[in-house]
Parts: structure tokens; sequence; C-alpha cells
């Protein structure tokens, strides 16, 4: 679990440092965006969060809004796992745990997000914003 936490600690440490939307940043362009053409469920995450260690919640929800918005639900399945989650929250986390939901969410999430007219073109990284 140490382990774990320094690396979320570094990963922080870099997102504060460096800007995903300079050109030249150390930071890993999306594998799946630069083969395909397509966003993923998971393009625009790096940028979201870089924007959310910056207070900046329109500018992470421009970029990744299924990223921002599943942190909370994340953050009671890991708590579950820490064995910190409170007992009343236990079937909570157990609906979240459910990985059919979670399949469909970003599945269909990664089908939406690469239509090209609005609402849907609003999901994809920096159609929002």
């Amino acid at each position: 679990m140490l382990g774990l936490l320094a690396a979320a600690a570094a990963g922080a440490a870099v997102l504060w440092i460096f800007d995903p939307h300079e050109a030249g940043n150390p930071l890993p362009p999306c594998p799946s965006l630069w083969l395909t053409g397509l966003f993923c469920p998971g393009c625009g995450t790096t940028r979201a969060l870089h924007a959310l260690l910056h207070g900046d919640l329109p500018g992470a929800l421009a970029m990744n809004p299924l990223m921002v918005v599943s942190l909370p639900p994340v953050a009671v399945l890991v708590a579950r796992e820490l064995q910190l989650l409170p007992q009343a929250m236990a079937p909570l986390a157990r609906h979240l745990g459910n990985a059919r939901v979670w399949a469909v969410v970003l599945i269909g999430y990664g089908v939406l997000r690469n239509l090209p007219w609005p609402p849907f073109s609003w999901l994809a990284p920096g159609g929002f914003g």
C-alpha cells in the first residue's frame, strides 16, 4: 500500500509540475487516439487530472467528464478495499463494484464521445469548455 501511495504522490507531482497542454511536455499522448484517431474512454484524463490538481473543475469536466464524476464512486471502492469504508456504506460499495455496469458505461461513453454532433461532441476532450 505504501508503494501505491508513493506512486500516486509521484504522479500528482508530475501533473502539478508539467502542463499536458504544453508542447514538449514529458507526458505520453493517448495511444488509442494516436493509433485509431478515436477518443477512448480515458482520453483527456491526464489533462483533467492536471486541471483538478490546479483547482479547475470546469477545465477537468471539459477534458473528461466521466473521469471527474467517477472519482467519488472510485473513492468508495478504494476505501472498501482498504477496509476503511463504514459498514453502513457496504451496500453502496457492492452496487458500485458491479463490473458489468462499469463495462456498459465505459463502452457507451467511448462510442458517444466520438459522435460528431452535440451534445455527444461535448464529451470529447475539450468539446465542452
